[in-house]
């Protein structure tokens, strides 16, 4: 790493930081229950991520040598803020702050203190001003994968966007309208349903990296564009790991072309992330079809959805998740005159805030049938495990739409701040708006970088359950602190509908609940680094 020692000082003391919050909380956890040791496993958490995010800033940096001389001020400050927050407080929501004593980290903290005095002292105030110069000045740090395939993807995914979404992102927004048909099928065009389906079956056999790129592009346009790509995905790869091999050959030529557009159905009223309480059962009759009756909701994209990948209870006398089945079940399209057109389906539209473009829906099926050969894999009671697969590259995913929306707020702060003018020059002069600026664009290239070193996990074969969570938990809190800071920067314009930032903030308070709540990350953080993965 070029001029690394502080850095490699200061990331050791961050890691040694860690392992002592690990013993500490291990020790709680050997007489307390982890539900009764949630701020402690939490903070945890938090801190484990924060340290894995330092690790994936420097990996960037030591990448990228000193080809960009911005990018060694942006680790600076990354670096500088992470370690502070260590010592002094790191924020796990607006009003929940660990500090070191929350884990008896009191001399750990001072340990980590001395190790990284070199990069937390110094002229923060000028560092946060240059940078901030650097981007109105339209310097951008490095966001190269030394890779010109990955390069290129990621150059037609941008002039995608900016041509074809950025301009009509918000009149879709405010009308909440679908995404069009023809945006749609660009998009098709493009390969991006079909990113991780295999070669053989129509995709383009890509890895869980090229699927960031892709959806932190898209979402950067619209949160919706770039998310309607995690519903194929999903679908894609529940019938890729778990399908039968006419499954495989029926569904998923049609999946990456666009021809089917799939939606995940798991969600039921009164049941969040404890899908052991499912209720919604099938059962098949005399000739071999399933019948389906129940209520699901928050099913994103179900009207114009020709596919429910559906998660239902078919053994109705095992208990938890082992009664839980996965069901493939084909539906006619609906029609803004006819959401629903299915027999024994009927749904509600739920109006949200934000995340618009694909439309939230409540469920009900009374009496509606599947085929005989809609069971995944052909087996039942395999439906929990058959999800549980899914979790790592669908929370990988939610990371990248996360980096998308950050950068897309930090866009839109940086244009008002160069155009606005008070007391005689632009608000970018001004030291407070410079700061929310660098410090937006520090907080985007840590939550991308750990996003990146997730999703390069996952390609890797190993299991990353853990660096997923921890990519999303830090990339929904990087989106959410971005957008809040560029409508600041906007003032009271930024609290007017016309203006982008506002749906921007609506679009970016979804990432902390959707695909598993900020709490549920930590815990799962946590409960994988101390208490094993069960």
């Amino acid at each position: 790493m070029p001029n690394s020692s502080p850095f490699e000082k200061a990331l050791e003391g961050a890691r040694s930081f860690r392992a002592a919050a690990l013993d500490k909380l291990r020790l709680r956890l050997e007489v307390s229950h982890i539900d009764t040791e949630q701020r402690a496993a939490h903070g945890f958490a938090w801190v484990a991520t924060s340290v894995a995010a330092l690790e994936a800033v420097a990996e960037w940096l030591e990448a990228g040598g000193n080809a960009n001389p911005l990018d060694a001020k942006v680790a600076r400050l990354a670096f500088a803020e992470t370690i502070s927050q260590l010592i002094g407080g790191l924020p796990m929501g607006q009003n929940e702050i660990f500090r070191p004593g929350d884990l008896d980290l009191g001399e750990a903290a001072f340990a980590l203190r001395e190790a990284a005095l070199d990069v937390i002292h110094g002229d923060h105030a000028k560092a946060r001003a240059d940078v901030a110069a650097a981007l109105a000045e339209g310097q951008w740090p490095s966001e190269t994968f030394h890779d010109s395939e990955l390069d290129a993807i990621r150059d037609q995914y941008r002039r995608f966007t900016d041509a074809e979404i950025i301009p009509h992102a918000h009149k879709w927004h405010l009308a909440n309208d679908l995404i069009p048909d023809e945006t749609v099928q660009h998009m098709a065009d493009l390969g991006t349903f079909g990113v991780c389906i295999p070669e053989e079956f129509g995709g383009l056999g890509l890895g869980k990296l090229v699927m960031c790129l892709v959806t932190e592009e898209l979402s950067r346009g619209w949160i919706g564009t770039g998310s309607l790509g995690t519903r194929s995905e999903i679908a894609g790869e529940l019938i890729v790991l778990g399908g039968t091999e006419a499954q495989k050959a029926h569904w998923l030529p049609k999946i990456a072309s666009g021809e089917v557009l799939p939606t995940a159905v798991f969600t039921e009223p009164d049941v969040g992330s404890d899908l052991g309480s499912l209720q919604t059962r099938a059962r098949q009759d005399a000739s071999g079809e399933w019948v389906i009756d129940g209520a699901k909701t928050w099913i994103t994209h179900a009207a114009r959805s020709d596919l429910m990948t559906m998660l239902t209870r078919t053994l109705p006398d095992a208990r938890g998740y082992a009664g839980l089945s996965m069901l493939l079940v084909p539906k006619p399209r609906g029609t803004e005159g006819d959401p629903f057109p299915a027999e024994g389906m009927a749904g509600s539209e739920i109006e949200v805030l934000g995340y618009r473009g694909m439309r939230e829906f409540a469920l009900s099926f009374d009496g509606m049938r599947a085929p005989a050969d809609a069971l995944l894999g052909g087996e039942e009671g395999q439906g929990f495990k058959q999800i549980m697969r899914t979790f790592e590259g669908a929370r990988i995913q939610t990371a990248a739409r996360a980096v998308g929306v950050a950068r897309r707020a930090l866009e839109l702060g940086l244009d008002y701040a160069l155009a606005r003018k008070q007391f005689g020059k632009a608000i970018v002069q001004f030291p407070r708006v410079a700061d929310k600026l660098a410090m937006s664009l520090t907080d985007m290239v840590l939550a991308r970088e750990l996003t990146y070193a997730a999703a390069r996990a996952k390609d890797s074969g190993k299991r990353c359950d853990i660096e997923a969570g921890m990519a999303k938990l830090l990339g929904a809190r990087a989106a959410w602190s971005n957008a809040d800071a560029a409508l600041q920067i906007h003032g009271g314009n930024g609290y007017a509908l016309e203006f982008e930032i506002s749906r921007v903030l609506c679009d970016a308070r979804i990432l902390n609940i959707f695909e598993g709540a900020a709490e549920i990350q930590a815990q799962v953080i946590a409960k994988g680094m101390a208490g094993g993965r069960n």
